[in-house]
């Protein structure tokens, strides 16, 4: 069943969204050229410290970080790593989720790390822009489908590959709630969109084909093809007044 917020709920949701877009902002100062991912989990760790919130991944399914780090080919989940150095180029994407006054928060951003390729440039932008049509369609006049379409038709319009093993989510009391919310589908579908909804949505595209793989640390997820990859995210609610995005950083392409 999918959990509709009340107002008061909705409110600690926005400081769920507020505390976690400011902790992965502290750590977006520190991605650079010459650091390792787990020096990346550390500065979460100070920020989950001064935030006073707990970090909603750290043993979450057994996950052993307190955020996720990947890299480049790197989809989702990768665990932070002493041995993972970070290099100018790269492509790094930071998953941070918090918990908060019993409810969660959810948020993730690739971060070009220097000067990248116009090739990976471009890939950022065809991903996060796909973020106008969640906007377009988080109406309740709209079906969640219509939300996951237009991400579909964004992203591939540009000749990249939507991600179909991995998908957004409910959130709330929960990290992950109902509905799931896929970055491709049919206009129409899926269940009607209601004031009191929230929603992370997560696009996720790659330069090459969608298909992934688990590495053997069982969480890393890989392209098959080895292919960089993008991972943007926000919660967004839906209200009566159309969508309000909880959620908030300055992407940089």
């Amino acid at each position: 069943m999918i959990e509709l917020k009340t107002k008061e709920e909705l409110s600690i949701l926005r400081d769920c969204g507020r505390i976690v877009s400011g902790i992965l902002n502290e750590v977006k100062k520190s991605v650079k050229a010459g650091i390792c991912t787990k020096d990346l989990e550390e500065v979460a760790g100070r920020s989950f410290d001064l935030y006073k919130v707990v970090p909603a991944f750290k043993g979450y399914r057994g996950f052993p970080g307190k955020i996720c780090v990947s890299v480049n080919e790197e989809l989702v989940h990768g665990i932070p790593s002493k041995k993972k150095i970070i290099k100018a180029g790269d492509i790094v994407k930071v998953d941070i989720g918090i918990k908060y006054k019993g409810f969660f928060g959810d948020i993730a951003e690739t971060i070009p790390v220097g000067n990248i390729s116009q090739q990976l440039k471009d890939l950022l932008k065809g991903t996060y822009g796909s973020f106008g049509q969640v906007l377009k369609f988080a109406d309740k006049r709209y079906f969640l489908g219509d939300i996951s379409a237009g991400i579909q038709e964004y992203v591939e319009s540009r000749g990249y590959s939507i991600i179909r093993d991995f998908v957004g989510h409910g959130i709330g009391r929960m990290l992950h709630e109902k509905p799931e919310v896929p970055n491709f589908g049919r206009h129409g579908t899926g269940p009607k969109l209601q004031p009191g909804m929230v929603i992370a949505v997560e696009p996720m595209v790659s330069l090459g084909s969608w298909e992934v793989q688990i590495l053997e640390d069982n969480w890393t997820v890989v392209m098959s093809d080895k292919k960089y990859c993008a991972h943007y995210e926000h919660m967004i609610a839906i209200t009566e007044d159309g969508p309000e995005q909880l959620t908030s950083f300055e992407p940089v392409f």
